[in-house]
């Protein structure tokens, strides 16, 4: 399974990508918002910081600005992947932005017939919220196995973007269930390689090989 940080903050992104196994980034208008300077200028940043798929959000909510936009952002970098709401002006925009051979990444997806729908209009990538669906107490892993089942029946170039991973559990169960990409925000991605009995293990390790070292030296005076 592939992992994507969901995040603009390029300082999150360096300290991540420093350990060789983040493979993509999604933004949103929200997170480009939060970060100081121009967005095209750190989406552009972010691209060449991470040799991957990159996902730049349009914000025009009708086809026709959707294409414009989208084929600007495809612009800017290679590693630019356009993301595009799944709304009926969506599904317009991207059956035309595939048709050109650019990247989208369907997103806010909450149903397997938008997947569907998503993929059939050449969507590079579908994302399922599953943790907005859980805080509405809809089970958001769910659609995610619905998705990929469907998706096994037939040959679409689309890949399962598990999207609003909220802790390292979501992570385990999209890779269970065969999710190609997980995204999710730094804090979640930190958390994957903690574990209390690999620090207690490690300070153990540490501690006895200090008293070798105290052995040696005094059997050296």
């Amino acid at each position: 399974m592939k992992i994507f940080l969901d995040t603009a903050n390029l300082d999150e992104i360096r300290e991540a990508a420093a350990l060789g196994v983040v493979d993509g980034i999604t933004t949103n208008p929200s997170l480009l918002a939060k970060e100081t300077g121009d967005p095209e200028a750190i989406l552009v940043e972010i691209c060449e910081t991470v040799d991957g798929p990159i996902s730049g959000e349009v914000v025009a909510t009708e086809a026709d600005g959707m294409i414009k936009e989208g084929r600007h952002l495809a612009s800017l970098h290679e590693n630019v992947v356009v993301k595009i709401p799944c709304i009926t002006e969506g599904l317009k925009a991207t059956k035309i932005l595939s048709g050109e051979g650019k990247r989208v990444n369907m997103t806010l997806v909450f149903s397997p017939t938008q997947a569907l729908l998503a993929a059939k209009s050449g969507a590079r990538y579908v994302s399922p919220f599953l943790g907005r669906l859980d805080d509405i107490a809809a089970p958001g892993m769910d659609l995610v196995a619905d998705i990929i089942q469907i998706f096994d029946h037939y040959d679409f170039d689309c890949e399962v973007l598990a999207a609003s991973l909220r802790h390292p559990l979501h992570v385990v169960e999209a890779a269970r269930m065969g999710a190609d990409i997980a995204t999710m925000p730094k804090s979640v991605f930190d958390k994957l390689l903690k574990h209390p009995l690999t620090d207690i293990g490690l300070k153990r390790f540490l501690d006895d090989w200090e008293k070798v070292k105290a052995q040696l030296a005094a059997k050296a005076v």
